[in-house]
């Protein structure tokens, strides 16, 4: 099978990979992590949690480090961006930082007079960071256009071993704990959808001419079977009819559960939160 056999486009565009035949349940598509909930929600509890936190600006003494407040301190504690509260401006960043930005969150700090007006979070989809043609450093490019990292904030989660000012996240190392649970919760919908699962089945005598039909069927039914009161016992044709009740296969007996635990537990102590 040649490479342009394995990937196969459909009529709407989207990409897919062809699996074997057996049949299954399988994911289609393309998730990004900021689409799984579990990562998600546990990105976006650190996120909170800094976000809440204090920004002091600090002195260094002769007997310690002292906090400054000046004007200074207030635009970075208090209205760092006129369009968003600071806890907002924060959690965006840190949520860049973390998930959206794959390790990298960049801030535009926008000055008036050499006082600082605004520091701006960028989204991530606009941003992109490439090692320089020479030296060792790097250029920012926001919406195309290059910007030297020295006029801009550049937060990093997980250094990159071969360009240690450019951030991984854990993408890569969240990629199975995040496939897994998907997997999990499409076997789970697929399960409840199922119509394959009745848990009492009725033997009726074949040769009773109400049985022919499927009008003749629900007749059945609704005069034997069908109670208008909860627990109202039924009074069935012991010679024409036999009920027999169908333990239907559970989620329990697939070990979903067991396995969803295991993938919540290994997904948050990688972002590093609790279970």
């Amino acid at each position: 099978m040649s490479i342009f056999d394995f990937f196969k486009r459909d009529k709407k565009g989207q990409i897919g990979i062809l699996l074997n035949g057996d049949s299954g349940i399988y994911c289609p598509g393309y998730t990004s992590l900021a689409d799984n909930p579990e990562v998600f929600t546990a990105c976006r509890t650190i996120a909170m949690l800094i976000s809440s936190m204090p920004i002091m600006l600090m002195e260094n003494g002769t007997s310690g480090d002292i906090r400054i407040r000046n004007e200074l301190s207030r635009k970075l504690d208090i209205d760092p961006n006129p369009y968003m509260t600071r806890r907002t401006w924060m959690e965006a960043i840190v949520m860049n930082m973390l998930l959206y930005g794959r390790g990298n969150s960049i801030a535009t700090v926008q000055t008036s007079r050499g006082l600082i007006e605004s520091i701006n979070p960028i989204p991530a989809y606009r941003v992109m960071v490439l090692p320089a043609v020479k030296g060792n450093g790097y250029v920012v490019y926001i919406d195309g256009q290059p910007h030297d990292p020295a006029d801009l904030l550049h937060f990093v989660d997980n250094p990159d071993k071969d360009y240690p000012w450019k951030g991984k996240g854990l993408t890569v190392v969240l990629a199975d704990g995040a496939n897994n649970l998907k997997q999990a919760s499409e076997t789970k919908k697929g399960f409840l959808k199922s119509k394959w699962k009745p848990s009492i089945i009725v033997k009726v005598d074949a040769m009773i001419d109400e049985f022919s039909s499927p009008a003749g069927r629900q007749k059945l039914l609704d005069s034997y079977v069908k109670s208008a009161e909860v627990g109202e016992p039924w009074l069935i044709p012991a010679e024409q009819f036999q009920v027999e009740q169908v333990r239907p296969l559970s989620l329990a007996d697939l070990a979903i559960s067991d396995s969803v635990e295991i993938d919540k537990r290994t997904v948050a102590s990688i972002i590093g939160v609790p279970p």
